[in-house]
């Protein structure tokens, strides 16, 4: 894997931008980016489950979950399927659970928070769509880019 570092990227890019929120790294990788793949959804993490039964390709799934700190979008078994299918990471603007599984999962996962709860499937959400977290527009496609200093997104690549 490529070592990433988002201080270094954005000194060499300085038309990339750092999502300004309070990130903290739960995968084992430690850092992570691809492609951006888009979801919009609040409490509901249906999508987020059919995403990651699809080959990842090296991509990133980032998830607005409105910042929501109730219910949590991802635990170790859709973990351990992004993982196994292929998937470099999450990003998600919400919370996690499984925090102890997930350091185990070979996957990147930047978030906002942990909570116990799980969420409803009600199959609520939007795919593929511009979203908008931390003062920045994320498109599906963009280059995401994360490790323990933030999460960077760029129209271009930047590895």
């Amino acid at each position: 894997m490529t070592k990433i570092s988002t201080p270094d990227l954005s000194d060499t890019a300085p038309d990339a931008a750092a999502l300004e929120l309070p990130w903290i790294n739960y995968g084992q990788h430690r850092q992570f980016g691809g492609q951006a793949v888009t979801i919009k959804c609040h409490e509901d993490n249906s999508l987020v489950k059919q995403c990651v039964e699809e080959a990842g390709l090296g991509r990133v799934i980032v998830v607005d979950g409105g910042g929501s700190r109730r219910r949590a979008l991802l635990g170790d078994m859709l973990a351990e399927k992004a993982a196994a299918n292929g998937w470099a990471g999450l990003v998600i603007n919400g919370v996690i659970r499984d925090v102890d599984e997930i350091g185990c999962t070979p996957l990147g996962v930047m978030a906002l928070g942990c909570c116990p709860i799980k969420t409803e499937k009600l199959g609520v959400g939007q795919r593929d769509i511009d979203i908008h977290i931390g003062g920045v527009t994320i498109a599906p496609g963009d280059y995401v880019y994360a490790d323990n200093n933030g999460v960077l997104v760029s129209k271009r690549a930047l590895l």
